[in-house]
């Protein structure tokens, strides 16, 4: 009996050559985004000490108390599988000093997050984001540095940002939080509410102004909102959020109901918003560092799921695809002649500096051709005796259908596919 087929578990995705493509550019517009604003590179561990999120995104949260993968390694220790970016990014500084240098810091990082939750639409079990953070920053012009970023970042991937709308809400200190308990918790007292937010409402309340149900939805319509309870500083930073974004020309929604589902952030907190589909969120989490064993250190951030936006782009009808300066080198002549001794020493050589395919296969010279449009070659080069003898070769762009003659020579030839991409 033959083996039966192992498929890939559910919540998870194959990233096939096809779809690479749009990944890369994806992931190079994030990092050249972010590097354009002054925000280094960090990477963190896969997985980390349970404690780590327990502790900082809060035992209350759907996602410690429902969807993480935690296991028990070999030593008896609790390992979880990283759910989210900022505590471990969090747990990095302070590990690692990062906090006792030049201030503000700013961070930002391309990584996997794993979370058991039903998979739905830009969002997996293995899912990627990518995620800033800013420290050290605590008045508003930290929160405006992310901001700007995220914007920036979504304009230059979602050309149709105009319809990508940011929301905006402050969820106040501490203080301002417990006032606000205390109100939502006597408004919510004796009314009907979802099994979910039932359990939400003895641990964080907040968490009932987020929920997708629409009994709930309909139940907190008249519930009481934060700014009404916002202490002077709280409120007086948030203004100044907005005024800076309007004098930076980002519009924006005042949201009373927006919140965040982890433990850690305060005041002011934001959405981008695509057709109800949010595709970034952050805020601010000045109590974090401390949280983790660290100093007080302000902090702010964002994560933006890398499926979501890819999504996004689906349904906006954008198809980008990375312009190929892939150059196939065809051999008119047996695998033993000197025209393919040529080609192979000709396509290493090309190698070092574009994208460059050869047959190694044995294939026919028509296969080879036909096997040179399969992988979307740009350019074609032709290698028989002739162009051995004369050193001059045939440059054809393939999607022109012009040809350009030049010295059989790697250099010569980059030098004359990049004038044909730049001329067409």
């Amino acid at each position: 009996m033959p083996n039966s087929k192992i498929s890939r578990p559910r919540g998870t995705a194959d990233i096939l050559p096809a779809d690479a493509a749009r990944w890369r550019m994806l992931e190079r517009a994030a990092a050249h985004t972010a590097l354009n604003h002054g925000f280094g590179e960090i990477r963190m561990p896969t997985f980390e000490h349970t404690e780590l999120f327990s502790r900082g995104v809060g035992d209350a949260t759907d996602i410690v108390t429902k969807e993480m993968y935690t296991f028990e390694d070999k030593g008896g220790r609790s390992i979880t599988l990283r759910p989210e970016g900022t505590a471990s990014a969090v747990r990095a500084c302070i590990e690692n000093g990062l906090f006792a240098g030049a201030m503000p810091l700013k961070l930002f990082y391309i990584a996997p997050m794993f979370r058991y939750e039903k998979p739905q639409s830009g969002r997996l079990r293995e899912h990627h984001q990518f995620g800033a953070e800013c420290f050290g920053a605590a008045g508003p012009d930290g929160d405006l540095e992310i901001i700007s970023l995220a914007r920036a970042y979504l304009s230059r991937v979602l050309p149709a940002a105009g319809e990508v709308k940011l929301h905006i809400n402050s969820i106040g200190c501490a203080g301002c939080r417990a006032v606000y308990r205390e109100r939502l918790l006597e408004y919510l007292s004796g009314r009907h509410l979802c099994k979910l937010c039932e359990e939400r409402a003895e641990r964080n309340p907040l968490r009932v102004l987020d929920c997708k149900d629409e009994h709930c939805r309909v139940t907190v319509e008249n519930a009481p909102v934060v700014a009404e309870i916002l202490c002077g500083d709280c409120a007086a930073h948030y203004k100044e959020i907005l005024r800076g974004l309007d004098g930076l020309g980002i519009s924006y929604a005042q949201d009373d109901r927006l919140v965040r589902g982890l433990d850690y952030y305060n005041g002011a907190v934001f959405e981008f918003i695509y057709n109800g589909l949010t595709v970034l969120g952050g805020g601010r989490y000045d109590a974090l560092a401390e949280q983790l064993g660290g100093s007080p250190v302000p902090g702010c951030g964002f994560g933006s799921g890398i499926e979501r936006v890819l999504a996004v782009q689906n349904e906006m009808g954008l198809t980008h695809s990375e312009q190929s300066e892939c150059i196939y080198v065809a051999v008119a002549d047996t695998p033993e002649s000197p025209a393919a001794v040529t080609a192979r020493a000709l396509t290493m050589a090309l190698r070092l500096t574009v994208p460059a395919e050869r047959d190694i296969t044995g294939r026919s010279l028509k296969a080879q051709l036909k096997h040179a449009d399969k992988l979307g070659a740009r350019f074609l080069a032709v290698i028989g005796g002739d162009e051995v003898k004369t050193g001059q070769i045939i440059i054809k762009d393939m999607i022109s259908g012009e040809k350009s003659e030049c010295a059989l020579d790697s250099d010569e030839i980059l030098r004359k596919i990049r004038q044909i991409i730049r001329e067409s």
